[in-house]
């Protein structure tokens, strides 16, 4: 892979931090304050796309800002890894930077800068940890959206919001400190380096002769440490975040912090150990496994939430380890699979949740209970959300089905049965949860008096939400008829994999 020396990632990055400023310069002028963060995102997004040419052809930006030791920098570089996720977080900042107008002004929420300020940072930690070039920079990245995400999730203040927060923070950070950062400094002792190998998704950083034992111990680790992923036990602090603010919920789920986690352990698993050190210590179906048991209970989980928040957050949870469980089979089509999904999910949940942030401005409603009849009176939304179920259940002609085509011919190719029935399980449970809050909204009967809306979707701020989640459920459908794009860079990655 040749690598240019380009401060293009540089720029990537700096525009969202900028923003941020920019947000606080115009704190006390909404509309310029706003105007900013849809500024903000169009410029990242052009600088992020514009670089996926040059990935595509096979080569690969790269810049050092600083180095601390021979091994050890402060160093980014936008590869085809890379390039997924800095697309998928950057457009999604754009669309729900229009659809927080609505949302925000329309529930007159406080300590707007303050929202908007730290929603600028979170992608800023975002676009660091999509073009990190080595272990460090992605460390140093992973603890910035910790931190700068805080106040979100904190956003109203309550008792409940804090103690949401509290554990938000004690996870994220308590398993970082605790398993990343030592797994960082095993790395480092074993390999003599943290930089990613360019384009090398094959042999990992590891020399032939490090401990094998030590090796499984990193891996083991890093798995624990990046608690983002939501990988079961690891999992409670991301229920407990849906205390924030329904864009924050979408933020979280679709966009920064948990694509963060799975990306994180993407990165992880193919740039620093690599399919063949995987292979060959036998870690890659342990994991699998893994993912499968979260994706199960997660799903039966979120059967049981009539709260709808509650039950996309579980939905979230179960979801991302479509993504581990692709990578650790080991396969062509399983990695495929799961590399797409980050793309894919991203799309489809960002739009379920949004609908949901929708539902509750126009309704004030959040139990699926009360929803008989709902999806009269918001059918933009409703048909939206129906959009983006079929797409989570893996329905063709949604994104969602190339992700299960692709886990599930992996699954073949792996001569896994018990995963191929993991994930037809998963898809009926995916169904379950969904289906029926469509079905009440639209063909059940309406209590007498229960829906009275303070706005309609065709509303001054109805319409900057529905715009908004109207797009992306489209999104979904265009790249599950068209998938050239994503699957196109993925391929790439699954070629210098095998």
């Amino acid at each position: 892979m040749e690598t240019i020396v380009s401060l293009k990632p540089v720029i990537a990055l700096v525009v969202p931090g900028v923003t941020a400023i920019l947000v606080m310069a115009f704190g006390k002028y909404p509309n310029y304050r706003e105007a900013c963060s849809i500024v903000g995102g169009i410029i990242a997004f052009v600088a992020v796309l514009l670089m996926s040419r040059i990935i595509l052809d096979g080569s690969c930006y790269e810049y050092e800002i600083f180095r601390i030791l021979p091994g050890i920098s402060l160093k980014l570089r936008a590869d085809s890894l890379g390039i997924i996720f800095g697309i998928i977080c950057t457009l999604l900042w754009l669309v729900v930077s229009f659809y927080n107008i609505g949302y925000m002004r329309g529930l007159d929420e406080h300590a707007q800068t303050r929202y908007y300020t730290s929603f600028a940072l979170t992608i800023f930690g975002a676009v660091g940890v999509a073009f990190a070039a080595n272990v460090f920079t992605l460390y140093m990245f992973y603890e910035i959206i910790t931190i700068v995400t805080y106040p979100l999730v904190a956003h109203h203040q309550d008792e409940e919001a804090y103690q949401g927060a509290r554990k938000y923070l004690v996870y994220l950070v308590g398993t970082s400190k605790l398993f990343f950062l030592p797994a960082m400094v095993l790395t480092y002792i074993l390999a003599g380096t943290l930089d990613f190998a360019p384009g090398d998704f094959a042999h990992g950083i590891f020399p032939p002769e490090a401990d094998p034992v030590l090796v499984t111990i990193t891996y083991v680790l890093y798995i624990a440490g990046i608690a983002k992923a939501a990988i079961m036990p690891f999992h409670n602090w991301l229920p407990s975040a849906m205390v924030a603010p329904t864009p924050v919920s979408a933020l979280l789920h679709a966009v920064a912090v948990v694509k963060a986690g799975v990306f994180s352990i993407s990165r992880i698993m193919l740039s620093v150990f690599g399919v063949e050190t995987l292979t060959s210590l036998h870690l890659g179906i342990p994991t699998a496994y893994l993912a499968s048991f979260t994706i199960l209970l997660a799903s039966v989980i979120a059967l049981t939430k009539d709260d709808l928040k509650a039950r996309l957050a579980y939905s979230t949870v179960s979801q991302l380890s479509y993504i581990i469980i692709g990578i650790a089979m080991l396969t062509p089509s399983s990695i495929a699979g799961g590399l797409i999904h980050i793309a894919n999910h991203a799309f489809s949940k960002i739009t379920l949740f949004l609908c949901a942030g929708t539902i509750f401005v126009l309704s004030g409603l959040r139990s699926i209970k009360q929803m008989n009849g709902l999806g009269r009176k918001l059918p933009v939304t409703f048909a939206a959300f129906f959009i983006a179920s079929l797409s989570m259940v893996g329905i063709p002609g949604v994104c969602g089905f190339i992700t299960k085509w692709y886990l599930v011919v992996g699954s073949i190719e792996a001569s896994r049965l018990g995963l191929l029935v993991v994930l037809l399980a998963s898809t009926l449970l995916n169904a379950a949860y969904f289906m029926p809050i469509v079905y009440k909204a639209f063909f059940e009967d309406e209590p007498e008096g229960q829906h009275t809306l303070t706005m309609n979707e065709s509303s001054a701020y109805g319409l900057f939400m529905v715009i908004p989640l109207l797009s992306t459920a489209l999104i979904s459908v265009v790249i599950g008829i068209y998938p050239g794009f994503f699957m196109n860079i993925v391929k790439t990655i699954v070629m210098h994999a095998f």
